[in-house]
């Protein structure tokens, strides 16, 4: 026997487990010697991918827009790279003036004066014109149909602007294979006609069919949300692109800029270089944590390490999921959307108005029948994590008991496990 563990909020959850029956334990790789968010920008805009350099597409009397992401996306460090990208406009000719900054919100409620600061900093929101986008209809300009059939609705400050610049954060994404690059177009600026057109492709055509398989964490190529996504963006036809790639440990990994195409598909797979490890196979068990506090204080930040996980599990495996979620139904919206007891109600109600927290609750219902999840939680979660389809324990070793009951019941005595103790940071890419 042998003791693991994993981060639990603050602290760490232990579990004694048979080494014999540990296949892996799964760590994301760390940035030994990270660069500094200045080298790094400046080798991205000394070497864009499949554009010219910033000076020859951005030129002194042109209007330009800055579109950043919301305040849910602040690990981004918009402050420290996009402050570097406006001292590089205004050494081409740029004034303050002539920059705006448009947060990508699409749904998203809008950002209070505070949030905005935090996402700029103090200097560039007192220096930059800031706007949150308006997803009606109203408010956007019509450029077409994708051939998905999206109808293309994009924000007017953005369509008036003689030059766009794209700025994120790259990192997978539970249906949309990874953010960063077109997401900043659709859904960021996008009317929510046109986000809810192509966020339903992440279920079935048919409905009582659930989650639609090939729009997975990790995948473009074959996912029609992606894809479409992109069709959405070739038809805006962004100037420019900056996304940044941050590492577990909070560092600045890379910074990719050039054609808002191009060089946001060279950043997916620097992505995976980042975070995808080589997993020698799927198991029986797989004990995933979201990696502590703050990724575990809901369920609804914690829940990032279930689609990994699920990645490294057989299927009708058991999932361990080990999340403190001190804040365990935060935000009332997707917690919210835990009320239906009819799966198919809940579909029909999820297509009539797609939001990502809606989605990743359904998302969550449809893991729970397709595997057995245990949630380690906080005893006063125990009724809120029974309502996802989850069976609460409050310690990791409870579980690991649970688990084995339904091993022994299945008659499995030859079972594996994988342990993920930074779920939301690694990628199992099987060999």
């Amino acid at each position: 026997m042998k003791l693991y563990e994993v981060p639990y909020g603050k602290g760490r959850q232990q579990v004694l487990l048979p080494e014999d029956k540990v296949s892996q334990v799964l760590l994301p790789p760390v940035t030994e010697h990270p660069r500094t968010v200045e080298e790094l920008m400046r080798d991205a805009l000394a070497h864009p991918i499949g554009s010219p350099k910033l000076d020859k597409i951005v030129r002194p009397g042109e209007k330009v827009v800055l579109v950043v992401s919301d305040i849910t996306r602040t690990w981004a460090m918009f402050d420290k790279f996009v402050l570097l990208l406006v001292a590089e406009l205004n050494r081409i000719g740029v004034p303050d003036d002539d920059m705006s900054v448009i947060i990508a919100t699409g749904k998203h409620r809008l950002n209070t004066a505070a949030e905005k600061e935090e996402i700029l900093g103090k200097d560039l929101y007192r220096r930059l014109k800031v706007y949150d986008h308006d997803p009606a209809k109203e408010a956007c300009v019509y450029y077409g149909t994708t051939k998905r059939g999206t109808p293309v609705w994009i924000d007017k400050r953005a369509a008036a602007a003689d030059k766009v610049i794209l700025t994120g954060g790259l990192s997978p994404h539970i249906y949309a294979g990874f953010g960063g690059g077109r997401k900043s177009v659709l859904p960021g600026i996008a009317a929510a006609e046109s986000i809810n057109h192509n966020h339903n492709m992440a279920l079935t055509d048919e409905v009582g069919g659930g989650v639609n398989p090939d729009t997975s964490i990790m995948r473009h190529n074959g996912n029609r949300v992606s894809e479409d996504m992109c069709d959405v963006a070739a038809l805006f036809r962004p100037d420019f692109l900056v996304n940044v790639i941050v590492d577990a440990g909070g560092n600045f990994y890379k910074i990719v800029a050039g054609d808002w195409y191009e060089a946001w598909y060279q950043g997916t797979k620097d992505v995976m270089k980042l975070q995808g490890v080589a997993t020698r196979q799927k198991s029986d068990v797989v004990i995933v944590s979201g990696g502590g506090y703050p990724h575990d204080i809901s369920l609804y930040q914690g829940m990032k390490c279930y689609a990994p996980g699920a990645a490294a599990l057989k299927q009708g495996g058991i999932l361990i999921a080990v999340l403190r979620c001190q804040d365990m139904e935060e935000p009332p919206e997707f917690f919210d959307s835990f009320r239906y007891t009819d799966m198919l109600e809940m579909e029909k109600a999820v297509r009539a108005d797609f939001t990502v927290p809606f989605y990743v609750a359904f998302y969550m219902c449809c893991l729970a029948r397709s595997f057995t999840i245990i949630l380690v939680t906080e005893p006063e979660n125990f009724a809120a994590a029974k309502k996802t389809g989850a069976i609460p324990a409050a310690t990791l070793e409870e579980a690991w008991q649970l688990a084995r009951q339904k091993l022994a019941a299945q008659g499995k005595q030859d079972y594996t496990i994988n342990i993920m103790p930074y779920g939301g940071d690694t990628l199992p890419v099987l060999g």
